[in-house]
This record gives C-alpha cells, sequence and structure tokens, in this order.
C-alpha cells in the first residue's frame, strides 16, 4: 500500500509498504477514505523528532471502510463505515471504565511513563502506524472504532477522530459559565471548533485570538469576536480587559502549544534539539527540553482571578518553566491532557446531524491526494493559502 512516512527533520514521503494484517483476533483492517493533518503532525514533522524512526507511518484521524475483521471481531462486519479515535484504548480497564481512554492502562507506555499508545504519533506513545494511508490495522475491534451511517460524506464524520473531541474536551474544561467570556488563543482546527462548540453550548461572548488573517476573518464570520496578535501581547491583554470590565476571561483555551510565536529562545533550543542524532535528542527532551510558552503566558495573564485555563495544545518539554507565584496568586484552575475521545462521543454524534450546527460539512479548507502529503505538510507549516484544515484522500 502507499503511506505517508517519516524520513528525518522536515522530511515526509509517500512510499510503497506492506499491507497491514491482522494479527490479534480481535483486529479489523480499514480501507482509508480519508486521514486529517492534525497540528500535532507537525509537532513530529519540526520539534519531536528525536523520538521518530525513518519508515514511521504517520497519521492519526482517518475514516474509512472495514476491509477485514478478525475471527474474535462481533460488533463490526466487513463493509461497514468507522471513524479511528487517535488514541488507542481497549474500552474495559479501570481507566476507560471512567471515560479516561487518553491513559488506557491496557496500551499505557510504562516504559516511556506515557499514557495510551497513539496512532502515528512516535515512540513516546507505542509507534504504532498511523492513518494517513491506504489501510490501517485496528485493534480493540469491538470497542474502539466508531460506526457511522452511509450516506453523508466523509466531512460530517472525520473530525470525530480528534478534531471535535479535542475541541469539546478543551471547551468542558474550560468550564465557563454561559454569562460569562471564554478566550481561545489559536484558530487552527481545534481553535476554531473551540469556538463553534462554546458558541453552540450558548456562551455569552467567545472571543477569538490569532495572528493570520485569514484564520481570523474564517472564524469572524460566524460572529466570534477576533483579536489580532500581531498587534502585540498588550494590545491583545488590553482588548480582553475591555471586554470584561477589567477582570479578564472567566476562562481561557490554549489551543497552540509547544510551538507557540513569540518564543525565540526556546524556539532555537527546538531548533537544536531536533538537529541532534535521534538518540542525544531523545535524552534531551527528557530531561532538559523546553516548550514554547509564549501562548501559555498570555493565557495565564488573559484569565481573570479565579477563572481557569484549558489546554488543548500539546506541551512536551521535560523542563518547561511555569509561574507558579502568578498561578497561585492569581487562583487559576488548569485543565489539559489528551481528549478522551470515546467518552465524548454519545454527546457529539447527534450535532452530527443534517443541521449541521457546528459546520462540519465546511470545515475542511482542502481535500489533498494522498500522493501530495508532503507538500501539504509544507503548506499547512507556512500557512499558506488559507490552510486551516487539509484532509488526505488516498
Amino acid at each position: 500500500m502507499r503511506a505517508l512516512t517519516w524520513h528525518g527533520h522536515r522530511d515526509v514521503r509517500v512510499d510503497t509498504v506492506p499491507d497491514p494484517v491482522i494479527e490479534q483476533p480481535d483486529d479489523v483492517v480499514v480501507r482509508i477514505t480519508s486521514s486529517g493533518l492534525c497540528g500535532s503532525d507537525l509537532h513530529l514533522y519540526e520539534v519531536l523528532t528525536p523520538f521518530l524512526s525513518p519508515g514511521d507511518i504517520l497519521g492519526h484521524e482517518p475514516m474509512g471502510v472495514v476491509a477485514e475483521v478478525g475471527p474474535g471481531v462481533t460488533e463490526l462486519s466487513v463493509g461497514d463505515r468507522v471513524v479511528v479515535p487517535f488514541n488507542i484504548s481497549c474500552g474495559h480497564c479501570w481507566m476507560c471504565d471512567r471515560g479516561l481512554q487518553s491513559q488506557c492502562e491496557t496500551t499505557q507506555n510504562r516504559e516511556q511513563g506515557t499514557g495510551a499508545s497513539l496512532f502515528g504519533f512516535s515512540s513516546l506513545y507505542g509507534q504504532v502506524p498511523g492513518g494517513q494511508a491506504e489501510y490501517l490495522r485496528v485493534p480493540f475491534g469491538n470497542a474502539l472504532p466508531i460506526r457511522v451511517p452511509h450516506g453523508p460524506p466523509d466531512d460530517r464524520f472525520v473530525f470525530l477522530s480528534d478534531v471535535l473531541p479535542t475541541a469539546y474536551q478543551a471547551v468542558q474544561y474550560a468550564a465557563t459559565p454561559t454569562d460569562g467570556t471564554l478566550v481561545v488563543l489559536g484558530l487552527g482546527p481545534i481553535g476554531d471548533m473551540c469556538t463553534r462548540i462554546a458558541a453552540h453550548l450558548g456562551v455569552r461572548q467567545v472571543i477569538g485570538v490569532d495572528l493570520v488573517p485569514e484564520r481570523l476573518t474564517r472564524v469572524a464570520a460566524r460572529g466570534t469576536t477576533t483579536l489580532d496578535l500581531s498587534h502585540g501581547d498588550t494590545d491583545v491583554l488590553d482588548a480582553i480587559a475591555s471586554l470584561t470590565a477589567g477582570r479578564g476571561a472567566d476562562a481561557v483555551i490554549d489551543a497552540v502549544g509547544m510551538e507557540a510565536h513569540g518564543s525565540p529562545v526556546a524556539a532555537a533550543a527546538q531548533r537544536v534539539v531536533a538537529a541532534l542524532p535521534s538518540g542525544l535528542g531523545r535524552r534531551a527532551m527528557e530531561t532538559t527540553g523546553s516548550d514554547r510558552t509564549a501562548a501559555l503566558g498570555l493565557a495565564i495573564g488573559a484569565v481573570r482571578r479565579g477563572g481557569t485555563v484549558s489546554l488543548s495544545g500539546v506541551y512536551g518539554g521535560s523542563a518547561t518553566p511555569m509561574p507558579l507565584l502568578t498561578l497561585f496568586d492569581k487562583q487559576v484552575q488548569m485543565r489539559m491532557g489528551q481528549a478522551n475521545v470515546r467518552h465524548w462521543v454519545p454527546e457529539l454524534l447527534p450535532l452530527l446531524g443534517d443541521d449541521d450546527p457546528l459546520g462540519v460539512d465546511g470545515f475542511a479548507t482542502h481535500r489533498v491526494p494522498l500522493e501530495q502529503a508532503p507538500k501539504a505538510y509544507r503548506m499547512f507549516q507556512n500557512k499558506e493559502d488559507g490552510a486551516v484544515k487539509m484532509l488526505f484522500t488516498p
């Protein structure tokens, strides 16, 4: 089959690789019809290169049609249409029973000290082949895949793999009062969807912050108040204060994460670590790695005293400094973590009807043949041509 594989820093290629096969009785093999390109994929493309090996298959936002089932699969049949959650969870362990599928005890990577395995996401999370490919082996076929109806285009459902549950969890963790203010930092796919979900849930004032004109325009078109970060942090903080009676936002979602603009020293350090041989780079990340924290700093500055910061942007630095004095003094609550995809599916599926309240049918900005994926990675990283959400079609 054809699949997008990692070969080095900013070097991904579409190669011919062996087809996946049934390995366990409850495995299924899915023929991929769509697979998303995520901001987290760019972390592998740029910062987390020490944790990848040449030939790793990327991608963790797939959907498709079941092509083969193992002898132990009773909940799916060949021909069923499914979305595959990005975190690999068994559905029956202590953590899964409590809705914490991202911490699944069956697939936890204890040797790395990390949570549940993820499709297409480095040795930190199991080094499991991903879904930017023609076919994907999916374990736990009776519990993990999400069966969806045939008929509507893939765009209606593919975002159940990551974008929708990640954004929904971020909004739920923010716990913004309906008469309050939510600020969303970063209007890429997750931040954009956060503004839509918050508005749908009735939050009175939603404010989106970014510095890419096309992203600001796209979010503003749905009625969200937008602030242009290119004018500087001070102007943004002043604007948020003026919109909140001087107190700051009740909650802030940081949908940016470890590669935020405005952190030149950390950015330089990340480039150095990414350029090291894999063993040295891995040790550096595990002991002295630091994130670009400009977005996190802005979130802490923008939230009111007693408010909540919800982190959906990925952070991975082991030595990232935190302004504990400010957090303690302002009595800030923080919630974060990988989305527990399966936990949120029952609440999300009703939002994917024909009335399409979240605008998923038109959410993708680009559909790209899988063979053009390397170009799409470059375009997405450079924020060219209004790229917000890209889907690959094998």
